[in-house]
């Protein structure tokens, strides 16, 4: 049997450049509509009362969704094929952040912000199962790194402008802002159907829950847990960390700083995808730096820790380009969603689970230290994977 890839000619430049900016759109809407909640929790929580577990929880669902939802994208991929999963999804998102702007009350936030999670979740393996059909093999790897800029670029964006500059425009109205972010995902999604390639080609069932029989499902997904635990849970922290040194002014700067990197991490990787992607030595590279990085936060205070968390960002971000990008890689189209999905429900299922383990033991011990040398020490013992990953091409 031949892959789709090799019965379709590669797409021309002018083909690309669309196709190309829809994919961006779409890694764009993977994090706006998640990290919009931290800049507007103080906004919600007075108009709503919310408790500060509630107020976490406007974030802290969302990415417990990214986990939970990523089954629910894999068996829809399966059954009505990738660009219609990620139409699907995206407009599942659109009613859920969009709803989070008209809810009346406690519960129904909530209920809005888990249905947002669930389509981000079910974006997540459509675009990848998607890239084998509407780019050339050669290309695989730009279109990976092409989205994944998109959903670094989103946090940047979603984080970064949403107080500065959007919610003065719309009267300081958290509502309206939720609304303006959520509702322009309805035109990305609608113009998800304008390129040609595959609109005409037939959905084939295939399975769809995580094949376990495939080593690549468990090392994947314990290496992005690796990436996401340290990531987010320095995010999470970095606050009571630099309280805890009596660097507690530095915290926007520093802030700033660490969410900027992973969109520069993202635009090096447009220029070296096709370069580094599917290269072993540079998984493990990239690993071990963040483990550095991370550590260094442990031992040094002050402009130097924020200076090595930094670093970390930078090379985590770079890390989960890499490995996102490999099972259209790795896999036959058909099975892109499949294992997609298993590794992003292992992945996002350690980052909430393995930051929160730190948060306990720092509560029990006192020690905001404690939490970052749990991420360290998980990261440690699964890092000896990155050394037996088989990045072999699996046959048609």
């Amino acid at each position: 049997m031949t892959t789709p890839s090799a019965t379709t000619a590669p797409p021309s430049p002018a083909r690309l450049l669309p196709v190309a900016v829809l994919l961006w759109l779409a890694g764009v809407y993977l994090r706006i509509p998640v990290l919009v909640a931290p800049p507007l929790a103080p906004f919600i929580s007075d108009e709503l009362a919310l408790t500060q577990a509630l107020t976490g929880a406007l974030t802290t669902l969302p990415i417990l969704m990214l986990a939970i939802g990523a089954m629910p994208g894999s068996l829809a991929i399966s059954r009505i094929g990738p660009r219609n999963t990620l139409a699907l999804a995206m407009v599942i998102m659109v009613i859920g952040s969009a709803g989070r702007g008209l809810v009346p009350d406690t519960f129904t936030l909530m209920v809005a912000s888990a249905v947002m999670g669930l389509g981000v979740a079910m974006m997540q393996p459509a675009l990848p199962a998607l890239l084998p059909r509407w780019l050339a093999p050669h290309h695989l790897a730009l279109g990976s790194a092409i989205y994944m800029n998109g959903m670094l670029m989103g946090e940047f964006i979603g984080a970064g402008i949403t107080l500065p500059v959007l919610m003065p425009l719309l009267d300081n109205s958290w509502r309206a802002t939720l609304l303006a972010w959520s509702l322009p995902a309805l035109l990305v999604a609608a113009a998800l159907f304008l390129p040609k390639r595959d609109l005409a080609r037939p959905v084939r069932r295939s399975a769809w829950l995580p094949d376990w029989k495939n080593p690549l499902t468990l090392r994947i997904g314990l290496l992005l847990g690796l990436s996401g635990s340290m990531f987010f849970g320095l995010n999470a922290y970095m606050g009571n960390l630099l309280e805890q040194q009596g660097h507690f002014e530095k915290l926007a700067d520093a802030l700033f700083w660490y969410n900027f990197a992973q969109v520069v991490a993202s635009l090096l990787m447009l220029k070296m995808a096709r370069f580094w992607v599917g290269k072993r030595s540079m998984i493990i590279l990239m690993a071990v730096l963040s483990i550095i990085g991370t550590s260094g936060t442990i031992v040094l205070e002050g402009w130097p820790a924020i200076f090595s968390a930094t670093l970390m960002s930078f090379v985590a971000g770079i890390l989960l380009i890499l490995l996102v990008a490999l099972p259209p890689l790795l896999v036959r189209s058909e099975e892109t969603g499949r294992l997609s999905a298993g590794t992003f429900l292992v992945g996002y299922t350690l980052a909430f689970s393995v930051p929160m383990i730190g948060g306990l033991i720092a509560d029990w011990s006192g020690d905001i230290r404690h939490a970052i040398m749990v991420m360290v020490g998980y990261s440690l013992l699964v890092l000896p994977i990155a050394f037996t990953l088989d990045l072999r091409r699996r046959p048609a």
